[in-house]
């Protein structure tokens, strides 16, 4: 007996069957392309790659049919979903990989069953990436940290702290959070290189997050700030800091913008600043990409890049809140 597929990937699969039921009896959704489209979370960042994802299908003028998983971080899920969508002919397939690594053998079996894979914001390890990827939308993890650091040290060149000690929350689970952190630290420690990484622990959720973080407060009394590599990181050690009562004396410069976030930096007493790239222009992006496949237009650079945003004063968080009233970024 063959392994039965995890429930949200068998509720995927029924929806691909319907989709070629619905084809192959003359209905006109799905006839310009069908996308299977796997997200790794169903909020904050992915939430907005699937608002723009749905976007682009609404706004393309054409008949695209998206078949959506959210794998919540399983890669089995994922694994299976491919498999389905592989087997079902989709046109293409956009995914933000689990993993570098265990997601390898999903995405080589798309490509060998002609699907065009299109990865965002994570993706499978280089070489194999290069082989089995057909784009790669990424907004530059070193780029991304770097515009932070930068910030960092305006923020505390302007407070006279030339020794700023600093506690990383990271999400090194993934390489780009690693990269994130690359970049941050180069550009603070140009500017103030008597400055210090006294910790560096993950915390990529909020609850997590806050539990790291007030410890970290414990162990470094004379911690100065958090720099979060990921939005549950941001918000965890904003919360960690409200927590013991030190806003005003730990500052937070955090990574991926929300409702929350947008509030912590309107109110700007412990988050300084915040850098971001928008779910929804990537999910945009993954759309326009994909339609450029279909039509048999092959990109010409393998990685398409997407824009970053860096948010530093209380009038950029408001601005924020008034532009994304849903509060999908």
């Amino acid at each position: 007996m063959g392994r039965r597929p995890p429930p949200r990937a068998l509720a995927a699969l029924t929806a691909v069957l319907c989709a070629l039921v619905l084809a192959g009896c003359g209905a006109r959704l799905g006839e310009d392309g069908r996308i299977g489209v796997v997200y790794m979370d169903a909020q904050g960042f992915y939430a907005g790659v699937r608002q723009g994802m749905q976007d682009y299908a609404d706004g393309s003028g054409r008949e695209l049919q998206l078949l959506e998983l959210n794998a919540r971080g399983d890669a089995s899920e994922e694994s299976t979903f491919v498999d389905i969508a592989s087997s079902a002919d989709v046109d293409a397939l956009v995914l933000s990989p689990v993993s570098a690594t265990a997601s390898i053998p999903a995405v080589r079996l798309a490509h060998e069953s002609g699907v065009p894979v299109v990865c965002y914001n994570t993706c499978i390890e280089d070489e194999a990436a290069r082989e089995y990827v057909t784009s790669y939308i990424l907004g530059d993890p070193h780029e991304f940290g770097r515009l932070l650091g930068e910030a960092a040290a305006d923020h505390f060149e302007s407070e006279g702290v030339d020794d700023p000690a600093i506690a990383v929350l990271n999400c090194e689970f993934v390489e780009v959070c690693v990269q994130r952190r690359e970049g941050f630290e180069e550009a603070l420690f140009d500017r103030l290189p008597a400055a210090e990484i006294v910790a560096n622990q993950e915390g990529a959720t909020i609850d997590e997050a806050v539990d790291v973080g007030e410890r970290l407060l414990t162990a470094h009394p004379d911690l100065d700030a958090f720099y979060g590599e990921a939005g549950g990181a941001t918000m965890g050690a904003v919360r960690a800091v409200t927590n013991r009562g030190l806003a005003g004396e730990v500052v937070v410069f955090g990574s991926d913008m929300s409702t929350d976030a947008a509030r912590a930096l309107a109110d700007h007493r412990i988050l300084k600043a915040n850098v971001d790239i928008s779910g929804t222009a990537v999910g945009l992006l993954a759309g326009e990409t994909v339609q450029r496949i279909i039509a048999g237009q092959a990109p010409e650079e393998f990685i398409t890049p997407a824009p970053i945003d860096l948010y530093t004063t209380p009038e950029d968080g408001r601005e924020w809140l008034q532009a994304h009233p849903d509060g999908i970024p």
